[in-house]
């Protein structure tokens, strides 16, 4: 299906800055073809008016666990030790294959339904996440948590899951990546193995990094090194990686995130909702890291909302240092956009809209009471929108949410599903 969208207004990004414009928007075949006058291809479009309405490019939500979405609010308010240990694992180990395929649905459709319209997951039931983005017609990156101590022998299984899922769910929007867990839970040497699998196979790689205190703490009395540092020391970082939290890191730590073009993913919510901290995301972008922004999963955020991850990453910041012009909302977008593609190898493809781009875009009415009257409508989306704005949802040039509607998901049978996991 081919688009022409008029009276729209754009958010667009020209000369590092995001403004906001008035003009027509064409798409052919899932890619933006020209914006302004009509191009003279003889393409036939059908045209939608978006009158009152921002389009702009689709968020990308760089670190999630959708599968456990539906253990949302079943562990709040207790030390992470608990929260881990005592409420979190014990659901894991009884969830099933399809109770986790539906639960990661639950989570696609938040994320569609607040503006996301590509994830970067980390999961532990094959297929399942995969399967359901399928479903949404959502873009994702999805990584089979990789544990132990050698890839090939007690982490063999695993492998062999994230192979099998390759082959059945690889397409044009669900890709994958390697994903060794943590430096807790996978030794030094098959974080080295997985760094030479990924080169071989040409694939992105992602691992959570420097959450707590006392994962650093452990790996410098276990290794004499920060969890950064032995990533470098086991090739993990060579090429780049996406290193999920970094909430503790030291001088050192920022040298070799930089070196490496390795990419920083705050996690505002979840790092301050389990004790963990505020990660140093300022710091970070002094240095020339390049840092996005990701919500974790909802056993631990709540939420899969990037508007409230966006609000609440300025105000955190603000407040810390006590100056009101820290991470500006201009920094905020560009984290969750333009960072993004580019941690993806996905610029001017994702994040944007701009000739050549993928036609990933997100209708909001600027009617809502939230963001009127629309005095400054970039600084709106990170201040002011909750995600309730959000009205119509488009991927790859197909609409996945048309005025509140799911048109590939039977959301009761999701909710129903859904409802009695836990």
């Amino acid at each position: 299906m081919n688009y022409k969208i008029i009276n729209g207004t754009l958010l667009l990004y020209k000369d590092g800055v995001f403004t906001v414009e008035k003009d027509s928007l064409y798409i052919i075949d899932g890619i933006i073809s020209a914006i302004g006058d009509k191009p003279e291809n003889g393409a036939e479009y059908e045209i939608i008016d978006a009158s009152g309405r921002l389009i702009m490019p689709g968020i990308i939500n760089m670190h999630t666990h959708a599968y456990m979405t539906a253990m949302r609010n079943m562990a709040d308010d207790v030390p992470f030790g608990e929260w881990l240990f005592n409420r979190i694992m014990p659901v894991e180990d009884r969830l099933t294959k399809q109770q986790a395929y539906y639960s990661s649905l639950l989570g696609c459709m938040e994320m569609i339904q607040t503006g996301t319209t590509c994830f970067l997951d980390m999961h532990m039931f094959e297929g399942r996440s995969a399967k359901a983005a399928g479903k949404a017609g959502m873009r994702a990156y999805i990584g089979r948590g990789l544990v132990g101590e050698d890839l090939y022998t007690d982490g063999l299984s695993r492998l062999e899951e994230f192979n099998r899922e390759i082959d059945k769910y690889s397409s044009d929007l669900v890709k994958f990546m390697f994903a060794p867990h943590a430096v807790y839970s996978c030794s030094e040497k098959l974080y080295s193995q997985a760094a030479q699998e990924a080169k071989r196979r040409g694939m992105l790689k992602q691992t959570h990094a420097s959450e707590s205190e006392q994962e650093v703490s452990d790996c410098l009395k276990k290794y004499g090194r920060t969890p950064v540092e032995l990533l470098y020391d086991s090739g993990f970082l060579d090429g780049g990686a996406v290193l999920a939290h970094c909430v503790k890191l030291t001088d050192n730590d920022l040298d070799i995130l930089k070196k490496t073009g390795s990419t920083a993913v705050t996690n505002p919510a979840s790092n301050a909702k389990l004790g963990n901290g505020i990660a140093p995301v300022e710091k970070m972008l002094e240095n020339g890291i390049n840092v996005c922004v990701g919500t974790d999963s909802t056993a631990s955020n709540n939420t899969l909302n990037m508007f409230r991850e966006m609000g609440l990453l300025s105000m955190l910041h603000k407040g810390r240092s006590g100056s009101p012009v820290a991470l500006l909302s201009q920094q905020v977008l560009t984290m969750a956009l333009i960072n993004s593609a580019k941690a993806l190898g996905m610029e001017n493809r994702l994040g944007v809209i701009k000739e050549g781009a993928y036609a990933d875009l997100v209708f909001i009415n600027l009617n809502s009471v939230s963001l009127f009257p629309n005095n400054n409508i970039v600084s709106s989306l990170v201040y002011s929108a909750n995600g309730s704005e959000v009205e119509s949802v488009m991927i790859n040039g197909k609409f996945v949410m048309y005025k509140k509607e799911y048109p590939t998901i039977d959301t009761e049978r999701v909710m129903y599903e859904s409802g009695k996991i836990l």
